[in-house]
């Protein structure tokens, strides 16, 4: 259970990250405070791990039809979610939650690409194996 905390921190700090720099690029998106912008990207990190995927099958046939599309209004959909449940995080409307959206994925992906694979990095130190003798 542990070995995956390092990857989810990361994953959270990166949101974070993405979110922040989102909300001094776009002039719709507004945090009151640094708890606001937390709270938010570990609700965002929720949202995309529970809901999204839900909301992906459900609309399987419109996704189909757009030709992958619509997953971006879904994406937007997920944040505005998210500023509607978070006290302090406000978005001025869908077009800024799409395009913002847009740039907190790619900025993501960016930054991931970046940081550690902690899901397949494995923080331990290597066993001890008897030495072998050979002749």
């Amino acid at each position: 259970m542990l070995d995956n905390l390092a990857g989810f921190f990361i994953h959270w700090g990166i949101t974070s990250l993405s979110l922040w720099v989102a909300s001094k690029l776009f002039n719709g998106i507004r945090f009151s405070s640094t708890s606001a912008l937390i709270v938010s990207a570990l609700l965002l990190g929720f949202a995309n791990a529970v809901l999204r995927p839900l909301v992906v099958i459900l609309t399987l046939p419109l996704t189909l039809v757009t030709l992958g599309f619509f997953l971006l209004v879904i994406n937007a959909l997920m944040l505005l979610l998210v500023a509607k449940l978070v006290d302090g995080f406000r978005i001025s409307g869908f077009w800024t939650a799409f395009f913002a959206s847009l740039f907190i994925s790619l900025l993501s992906m960016a930054l991931g690409t970046l940081a550690p694979n902690a899901e397949t990095t494995v923080y331990r130190l290597p066993e001890h194996s008897p030495p072998t003798i050979s002749m």
